[in-house]
């Protein structure tokens, strides 16, 4: 458990990389079998106009490259945020073994829609969840962001 909350706490470092780029605050961290980092990422979706620019997949890729191999097996993810489905899908696609995530999204979060591919025994790969993990300090991260970005706006539609 105390390398789930280190893990965790590199991920969010990565989330306030994020931030600092006016990002979504989500950030991600790959390890291997034996715990060593092979991937850290996060949000690029506005700076690279990608849709596609989630923390997770960015990662995936970048583990994939690094180890010149798509398939994560013995992978664990580490997310400051709940995935969504795009995101939860590709996890099911790299093959990883454990996703942990800290924040809950019950507006976009595939696992809070119900959307639970991870475990459905019709596709060939299924794996481990764990939510929860730095919850406080993931969510605090997420919710000061957007606090500043809606003060942005109102500012902006006051003039």
């Amino acid at each position: 458990m105390k390398d789930y909350t280190w893990n965790m706490n590199l991920a969010l470092e990565q989330a306030g990389k994020a931030y600092s780029s006016g990002e979504v605050p989500v950030g991600c961290v790959i390890t291997n079998e034996c715990g060593s980092i092979i991937s850290q990422s996060f949000n690029e979706k506005e700076k690279k106009y990608d849709p596609c620019g989630h923390a997770e997949i960015i990662a995936i890729r970048n583990a994939g490259l690094k180890l010149k191999n798509w398939r994560l097996s013995n992978c664990k993810i580490f997310v400051t945020l709940e995935p969504c489905p795009m995101c939860l899908d590709a996890m099911i696609h790299a093959r990883v073994s454990h996703l942990i995530f800290g924040a809950y999204d019950s507006k976009a979060g595939a696992l809070s829609l119900g959307y639970n591919f991870y475990k459905d025994k019709r596709l060939n790969h299924q794996f481990s969840v764990m939510g929860g993990i730095e919850h406080f300090k993931c969510s605090r991260l997420l919710s000061n962001f957007f606090r500043e970005r809606r003060g942005q706006y109102q500012t902006r539609n006051d003039d």
